[in-house]
């Protein structure tokens, strides 16, 4: 399961059910997706074909959603 905790600006970011407890999130677009770690800061962890002006653009959504997605990871894992 890898519910969508929004879409923003041909992005879908989202989590993975079953996956490592630090939180973090990962994000699809197009032709490539990316996971982002949210702590102890937001940082890329992983890409698979992502541009770097999407990687750019991710991580902006990312800082600026900020509060949205740890509600969503709180809610979501029950932490």
């Amino acid at each position: 399961m890898s519910p969508t905790i929004f879409r923003a600006g041909g992005f879908r970011f989202y989590f993975f059910s079953r996956e490592e407890h630090r939180m973090h999130v990962h994000v699809h677009c197009g032709r490539g997706e990316a996971k982002f770690w949210l702590e102890p800061k937001i940082e890329l962890a992983q890409n698979c074909g992502m541009i770097a002006r999407q990687l750019r653009t991710a991580q902006t959504l990312i800082e600026e959603h900020s509060d949205e997605i740890c509600n969503a990871w709180q809610k979501h894992f029950r932490h």
